[in-house]
């Protein structure tokens, strides 16, 4: 019985592991099916404002009960300060960041804009350092791997983006000219481009923003629900402002639908939860590691579902992507071994304290230390991702 305790014990240590990697290598796919589905609802007439603000509407309804009823014993008292913090995630991510990020696959493609996405990690991974929220230390191996991985990783994607190279017609008999977006003008390319980086810029502020909001109000369900109610109101003044035709709030029993659903509830509810529990488990610049593999379920969606071209540099950057997204996750598993022998720099952000009864999170089995920041007499906030 004893080695059977102790297998079992073994499987449940290894599980608690990989359960971080299992989760956003899962939301990479809901991901990727949201920008397909998306893409196919805007062909429809679907205003990327109006479905900012329905698939809010649907997350709200879907993730408000469970919050109620499972954190009401450990949810902090709502202040003001954390409010307005609450307020400036709803919009960075339900507002700026997706309408940005939308725009811009309208002027260009599902595959561009997935590949554009690529810069989330390196642009993540300069801010956790003004933050101090990641630590950089050259002599360490692992600490030069997350630098060099995050190269590596934009290096792909600028291969993708800048080098072309010849058609691979995956399908037989596909269309170059069929639905591809590549035709577009020039100068709706380039806007495209400059809306998509920017949409990077508001979704790596939304990463650091909530981990610094989950200290002072370590409670992700409810701090979801937050977000997406707020993302309500405030995409709603957006859209009165920019859309001014009231018809485009009507939709029907077609892809229009399914697209706020599918978004609302794969990618607003679930995503905002399972990127703050994990970001409070690795932190921010782990959750924006795998934004890569998304890009090549992408690829792969558009090239069936939408008759996008897959060109040679696509498969290229794709390789050189990948390898600098497992050189960092190499570098964050490294960290969290060295946390735990007490041996020089800690994780990022401290782990989250598990004596909160009722809570649904990942579980975790590493102890870290905490960093203090400049300025913040406490260490910042458990860590346990967009």
């Amino acid at each position: 019985m004893g080695n059977e305790d102790l297998n079992g014990g073994d499987k449940l240590s290894m599980f608690r592991k990989v359960k971080p990697y299992l989760a956003m290598v899962s939301l990479q796919f809901g991901y990727a099916g949201m920008y397909i589905i998306t893409m196919v609802s805007f062909k429809h007439g679907m205003s990327h404002w109006i479905l900012s603000v329905y698939r809010h509407v649907v997350a709200t309804l879907i993730m408000a009960p469970f919050a109620l009823v499972l954190e009401r014993k450990v949810r902090p008292k709502m202040t003001l300060p954390i409010f307005l913090r609450l307020a400036v995630l709803g919009f960075l991510e339900p507002v700026l960041d997706q309408n940005l990020y939308n725009m811009g696959m309208k002027y260009t493609s599902t595959t561009f804009a997935s590949a554009t996405v690529n810069v989330l990690p390196a642009i993540t991974f300069i801010m956790a350092l003004i933050f101090r929220l990641e630590t950089v230390n050259l002599k360490k191996i692992h600490s030069l791997a997350k630098v060099i991985g995050t190269a590596v990783t934009v290096s792909g994607a600028m291969v993708m983006t800048l080098y072309k190279g010849p058609e691979l017609q995956i399908i037989k008999g596909q269309s170059g000219n069929q639905n591809n977006n590549a035709t577009t003008e020039a100068s709706n390319w380039v806007l495209g481009t400059l809306m998509l980086i920017a949409s990077c810029g508001g979704w790596a502020s939304f990463f650091i923003l909530q981990s610094f909001t989950l200290k002072l109000y370590p409670a992700e369900l409810s701090m979801t629900s937050w977000i997406c109610f707020l993302g309500i109101f405030e995409g709603a003044i957006a859209s009165l402002i920019f859309e001014r035709d009231m018809r485009v709030w009507s939709i029907g029993w077609d892809s229009r639908l399914l697209a706020c659903v599918y978004s609302g509830v794969v990618c607003s509810g679930m995503a905002y939860y399972i990127q703050g529990v994990v970001t409070r488990e690795r932190g921010p610049v782990f959750v924006t590691s795998f934004s890569p593999l998304c890009m090549i379920i992408t690829a792969a969606l558009g090239s069936v579902v939408l008759a996008e071209q897959v060109h040679l540099g696509s498969i290229i950057g794709a390789i050189i992507i990948v390898t600098g997204l497992y050189t960092v996750v190499w570098g964050k598993s490294k960290d969290s071994l060295n946390t735990n022998e007490g041996k020089g720099e800690g994780q990022e952000l401290p782990i989250k304290d598990d004596t909160r009864s009722g809570s649904n999170n990942f579980e975790s089995i590493e102890v870290n230390v905490p960093v203090q920041m400049k300025g913040v007499g406490k260490s910042v906030l458990p860590t346990a991702r967009t």
